[in-house]
């Protein structure tokens, strides 16, 4: 397992993320066997929010932790709030709910505080402010060690920057091999094609100028949760590139897949949700392999993607 520094406290961190949106179902003997088995490998990174199936997933968590006393200690954990799923969804990163949400997290979590919480998604009427004070508060009370945001661009951030003393240590974006446009639109600058329209404001080289890590979510999804492209008939040559490679370095498509966001400069982690612990192994085996340039461009033009 590769490892970051991470936080104020230059924390060691895995590359590899366990993210545990999908495990409200699961019984928390199952959720440790998970998390027992990615510290195996050496992942000791667990990320989850307030929103996923409306707290369930936190709560099914706390259960765990309690259940298995001094696991919690063992894991460095992320969560996020600020997304609001009542008559419908919205985003609120007002202080009031902010300092609320965190609240509600660390009880679910049956944990005092969070080692990183990340704003959950922009909220256009959101006031920086509001954020210092709630961030100020946090912090000073012990109940947040760390801050980021998720899904923001440059200006975003630097508008939050201007008014938070503690730094924004990650931005959690989408980007897989099937899921490119901050890159698509790098390769495109000057050029009249829709690939050279810049959707982000240019987020992941602003995340290297400033040392915010990118967390990469849905490494293995192409569209906006279409669906996976591992084994997938829409993405027939990707897929054989992918095996291809998976055979000549013996790991899978899946390792080599989480191998090519990884190979991308400055500090990256990749979140994979997977509730199996075999596949935990298989994606630990992923800061293993050492892509080259030039099969990390195949694998980026085998995904249907075209260079200028």
């Amino acid at each position: 397992m590769q490892y970051i520094e991470f936080g104020k406290n230059k924390d060691r961190v895995s590359k590899i993320i366990i993210g545990l949106m999908r495990t409200a179902e699961m019984d928390p003997a199952e959720i440790a066997e998970l998390i027992n088995t990615g510290l195996e490998e050496g992942i000791n990174y667990l990320d989850t929010a307030d929103c996923y199936t409306n707290g369930k997933a936190e709560d099914k968590l706390g259960q765990t932790f309690a259940a298995n006393p001094g696991l919690r200690e063992k894991v460095f954990l992320q969560s996020k709030c600020g997304i609001r799923n009542e008559e419908f969804t919205w985003f609120d990163f007002s202080k009031e709910h902010i300092l609320e949400a965190v609240d509600a997290s660390l009880m679910r979590l049956k944990t005092d505080h969070l080692d990183c919480l990340l704003l959950h998604r922009p909220d256009a009427l959101m006031e920086p402010e509001e954020i210092a004070e709630a961030f100020d508060i946090l912090y000073a009370a012990g109940k947040v060690k760390n801050f980021g945001v998720s899904n923001q661009n440059p200006i975003m951030m630097d508008m939050i920057r201007k008014y938070v003393k503690y730094p924004i240590m990650t931005n959690q974006v989408q980007l897989s091999a099937a899921f490119t446009p901050s890159l698509n639109a790098g390769f495109n600058v000057n050029m009249e094609n829709d690939h050279a329209i810049m959707r982000d404001g240019g987020l992941f080289e602003y995340c290297r100028l400033h040392d915010i890590v990118i967390q990469a979510w849905s490494p293995y999804q192409y569209g906006y949760f279409q669906g996976v492209f591992l084994g997938s008939d829409k993405y027939p040559k990707l897929n054989q590139v992918l095996n291809r490679m998976a055979e000549e370095k013996g790991v899978s498509a899946a390792a080599i897949a989480l191998a090519w966001v990884l190979k991308y400069p400055g500090r990256t982690q990749a979140v994979t949700g997977t509730t199996k612990p075999a596949r935990i192994r298989d994606a630990a085996k992923a800061t293993e392999v050492t892509l080259t340039k030039k099969e990390w461009y195949e694998i980026y033009l085998s995904a249907g993607n075209e260079l200028p």
